[in-house]
């Protein structure tokens, strides 16, 4: 009896090494993740093959896994740049980015678990000051948002070619300009604003005189043609038929007296 706990407390010590073991040489790869294997007695961190996918994996126990986010991720930036006239503008955008799942070990060997600080962030704000610089303030606030868009996203696509970081897209949220600048461009676009709409009532002002000018001259040809084919002879025509027709209306009574000028008839009397 006294053998017992002698000979199990090497077994209970054992056990526990085993559990630590265990625990040690297991890791679980969650949703959205992937591991880069890092060997300590092989040659370190595992470039050539893929990363460890999501799920549970074992490992020897003296090795190391480095698990990154792989699926889309958002970095915020607030940054102030030089206009190309030299004035601050404060820049706030987001950048869709995720790193590229067949590099990971690359990644991991050559910038590091901190990449977004060492790589993505300098070159979102390298692209952003370039691109910000070739333009005035009032491009800037008046109608260049989506090219300033398009523009960082692809000056930062170059820069981080060869960095194992893909970036998805560029949102600029907004673009703040100094107070007295915006009131200045605000004033000017309502300037214009004012001027284009008073062309505007010119041109309809002088589009309306023209066609009254036209309609008026295609009256008055109208009336001397009329003039000129009007004879004695005409009239005197119209006005014999006029009378045939009005004599033989059922609703009209008619008495002929004489003749008015021009040897025409005089109508009188109509029930």
């Amino acid at each position: 009896m006294d053998k017992l706990p002698k000979i199990g407390l090497p077994i209970l010590f054992l056990g526990i090494i085993l559990v630590i073991l265990i625990a040690k040489s297991t890791v679980t790869i969650d949703s959205g993740e992937a591991g880069v294997l890092y060997k300590t007695f092989a040659g370190g961190v595992v470039t050539d093959e893929l990363p460890l996918d999501e799920g549970f994996h074992v490992v020897a126990p003296w090795n190391k896994v480095f698990v990154y986010e792989v699926r889309q991720q958002s970095l915020e930036e607030k940054m102030q740049v030089l206009s190309s006239n030299g004035l601050e503008i404060k820049l706030d955008a987001s950048i869709w980015f995720q790193p590229l799942y067949n590099e990971l070990g690359s990644l991991h060997k050559e910038r590091g678990e901190n990449y977004i600080q060492r790589v993505l962030q300098p070159a979102v704000r390298s692209a952003a000051r370039a691109v910000v610089g070739r333009y005035d303030p009032e491009q800037l606030y008046a109608s260049k948002r989506e090219t300033i868009q398009r523009e960082i996203f692809e000056e930062t696509e170059l820069l981080l070619q060869g960095q194992y970081v893909q970036i998805n897209q560029v949102l600029v949220r907004d673009v703040s300009l100094p107070p007295t600048i915006k009131d200045a461009i605000e004033r000017k676009l309502r300037q214009e604003q004012e001027s284009l709409e008073y062309e505007f009532r010119l041109t309809k002002a002088s589009q309306e005189a023209e066609r009254q000018r036209i309609d008026a001259e295609g009256k008055a040809r109208a009336n001397k043609i009329l003039d000129a084919s009007l004879t004695d002879m005409v009239l005197r025509e119209k006005g014999i038929q006029a009378t045939v027709e009005l004599a033989q209306s059922p609703n009209a009574k008619v008495v002929v007296i004489g003749s008015g000028d021009g040897g025409m008839p005089l109508i009188l009397g109509n029930n």
